[in-house]
């Protein structure tokens, strides 16, 4: 019997963007009026819900949001092309790929411990300062590394990418989730450290037992991994792109100087002058043109490269584009508020355990139409926080809630550009990722409402 074939990654996309569009024309309109802030920041009175005539999209509303989302995710589609440029002048060098072949080798019966020392370290950024997109670079990187030592790709893009998640969901001082949510429920920030370095401890340590099980997994039977087929080619091009001699000369060091500086400068300009991702894109390009020219590669045979590296994520930077597209369609048939609006509303009516787990999940529900952590803080604290003060639910509570449902399903949710964007980097389909992933996502959500019940018993409150 033929094995029937995952649809392509665009055809689920496309599939979400219809089912959204349906949903502006069952779903009532609705709308939270607006108010700025002290700060200047614009945030949701959530005393002043209002329902309004409905904006049912239509089929040509619905073929012109994949046109929009590319124009609205310009930014992050322009970053990876340039990231995938730029790496693909570094392969030609074929220094990083030794390094990482000798280094590989001299951890191959120790691999295990790249698992924990790994995810631990991109766990604390993701905790300090929400480290996000800035791990599309490492991407490349630690594929190779992975492949290496005998693991594969999922496992190479989970250590830097799962291991930043973990730690941007159970933050510690994220000014993008814990900062902006505490500042809207008027509590002191980066108050309940105590107890969030507890939650922050649990998941990440979580986190790399899955990992380490999966691999122990895949290292008895490498067909168990999803992606053997796609690693066995990956495998052949690492093979025939190998240099004639492993062997470092002075060009070598110089351009693993270059990389190393590269890679402080990124992590000092995001921690010190609040970097994104035009900075870091500038940074990268900048390092290219460095190394071509250290390497005593032309300028032609630099633009060659660039582009030859280009083309292999035009896919990903259409699927970025297409699931911007599903945002764009929930906000324009005005149906997020209403969705708001109606949970909001059912969480009144719980006990206050059960009501603080509820937030949660409004918070996780929300996250695919709202992947932005800020943005979410801005549409959900000015309700939530109030609303736990009639339930009998501590404020830290419910900022507590809202950090779990923001950041757990970054991982595997197709409306995050950045998800999107390391998993084209990966060149691993996103049907692929998430049939994988989810198990560990329901995991990650059973911890999640449990960790929300100490919280609740003890009356967290400000410290």
């Amino acid at each position: 019997m033929k094995k029937m074939k995952m649809p392509h990654t665009l055809v689920i996309i496309f599939s979400f963007i219809i089912i959204v569009t349906l949903l502006t024309w069952i779903i009532p309109g609705g709308k939270y009026e607006r108010i700025i802030n002290k700060a200047g920041k614009e945030l949701v009175d959530g005393t002043n819900f209002k329902f309004v005539p409905g904006k049912p999209q239509g089929l040509f509303a619905l073929l012109k949001a994949p046109i929009k989302g590319i124009i609205q995710m310009a930014d992050i589609i322009g970053f990876i092309l340039l990231i995938g440029g730029v790496f693909a002048i570094i392969q030609r060098t074929k220094v990083i790929t030794v390094s990482i072949l000798r280094l590989a080798k001299s951890l191959r019966n120790r691999r295990l411990i790249i698992i924990p020392v790994t995810m631990t370290l991109f766990s604390i950024f993701g905790a300090i300062f929400g480290m996000s997109e800035e791990v599309i670079p490492f991407i490349p990187i630690f594929i190779t590394m992975s492949l290496a030592v005998g693991y594969d790709s999922i496992i190479g893009t989970s250590l830097p990418f799962i291991g930043a998640g973990l730690g941007f969901a159970g933050a510690l001082f994220n000014p993008f989730t814990i900062g902006i949510a505490q500042s809207i429920a008027e509590l002191p920030t980066y108050s309940g450290l105590v107890y969030r370095f507890i939650v922050w401890i649990i998941v990440t340590v979580v986190g790399i037992v899955f990992m380490m099980c999966y691999a122990r997994l895949i290292t008895r039977n490498p067909k168990a991994s999803p992606v053997y087929e796609l690693d066995r080619q990956r495998q052949k091009e690492l093979e025939a792109n190998l240099p004639e001699s492993m062997e470092f000369h002075w060009r070598h060091i110089l351009i693993l100087i270059w990389f190393g500086l590269t890679i402080c400068a990124m992590i000092f300009g995001v921690l010190f002058y609040n970097w994104f991702i035009i900075e870091i894109a500038a940074l990268f390009l900048g390092m290219g043109l460095i190394i071509g020219f250290t390497a005593g590669l032309s300028f032609n045979e630099m633009t060659d490269c660039f582009v030859e590296g280009t083309k292999d994520l035009i896919g990903a930077a259409l699927v970025i584009g297409f699931s911007k597209a599903i945002v764009i369609i929930a906000t324009e048939g005005q149906i997020i508020d209403t969705i708001m609006y109606g949970l909001s509303r059912m969480t009144a009516s719980f006990h206050a355990i059960v009501s603080a787990q509820f937030m949660f999940v409004i918070n996780t529900i929300l996250n695919f139409f709202i992947p932005s952590g800020s943005g979410k803080a801005a549409l959900t604290m000015p309700i939530l926080a109030p609303l736990a003060d009639i339930i009998g639910v501590t404020r830290q509570t419910s900022v507590l809630a809202y950090q779990l449902g923001d950041g757990f399903t970054n991982m595997i949710i197709p409306t995050s550009g950045v998800t999107m964007a390391v998993l084209g980097m990966a060149r691993i389909p996103w049907e692929v990722w998430a049939k994988w992933l989810f198990r560990f996502e329901i995991f990650l959500f059973i911890l999640g409402l449990l960790l929300l019940i100490p919280p609740v018993l003890i009356k967290w409150g400000p410290f």
